[in-house]
């Protein structure tokens, strides 16, 4: 087993795929209010409870009073909340909220030989000019900058980011050209937290300066991908490309 964030985790091992990531102490539960960023007031198991929301992005599409929610119960007696909001049901489609998750299983992804198919090195949280990237890659010769962001709006079948300004965003954008310019190969990664999109955009909505910034990346030769997740009640795998639109 491995802990990380907190998150109790297990290893699937999956031979010429990628390894899924596994929760552990899943239950069901039905959301009902969000008194701020970090709590949901959620009914679980006969009663009331607080739940920490593992992202602090708006999600208001997703947290509606009487949802479906899956909750990571935990035993620890200090912890202030005694369960974690993992999952939710939107429609039929189950959506993993959790924002930690898409490192994990990018990881596996890039072990697996998701950008370098002989990886010989893989460093998380590698730090380059006024950043700090979510990967650093060496393998077939080449040496790569890699960050990742979770996707949790859909809308119409069309996955964007991000649901909320996010000028941090607009930071790594930037700084992935300048790794370009020194030699770096670079890759942004949009993890879909869910199956059933058909396309990914930039949300230019709710952000155009995130748009605009990922779109003179690609012309600068930033690798942008989005991927898609099988979503399970105690797992999170990535499945399948997106089509990535930013014209």
């Amino acid at each position: 087993m491995r802990r990380s964030g907190g998150m109790d985790l297990r290893r699937i091992e999956g031979k010429g795929e990628t390894e899924a990531m596994k929760y552990e102490h899943m239950t069901e539960g039905i959301f009902l209010s969000r008194p701020n960023r970090f709590i949901a007031m959620v009914e679980a198991e006969g009663s009331q409870a607080k739940a920490h929301v593992k992202n602090t992005g708006r999600c208001r599409e997703l947290l509606i009073p009487g949802t479906k929610v899956f909750l990571q119960k935990h035993s620890n007696p200090e912890r202030k909340t005694k369960y974690s909001l993992i999952g939710v049901m939107k429609g039929d489609v189950m959506v993993n909220m959790d924002s930690q998750a898409p490192n994990h299983v990018v990881r596996e992804w890039l072990e697996q030989g998701g950008i370098y198919q002989n990886p010989d090195l893989i460093a998380a949280e590698r730090k380059y000019g006024g950043s700090r990237f979510d990967f650093y890659i060496e393998g077939d010769g080449k040496k790569a900058f890699v960050e990742v962001k979770g996707v949790t709006l859909e809308e119409e079948g069309i996955a964007r980011f991000p649901d909320a300004p996010t000028e941090r965003g607009v930071k790594h954008v930037k700084e992935l050209m300048k790794c370009i310019e020194e030699g770096y190969e670079a890759y942004i990664i949009f993890v879909i937290q869910m199956k059933g999109t058909w396309r990914f955009e930039p949300n230019d909505k709710h952000h155009p300066e995130f748009g605009t910034a990922l779109r003179e990346a690609g012309q600068a030769g930033v690798h942008i991908q989005a991927l898609d997740c099988k979503v399970g009640i105690d797992s999170l795998v990535i499945d399948q490309p997106v089509p990535v639109v930013l014209d």
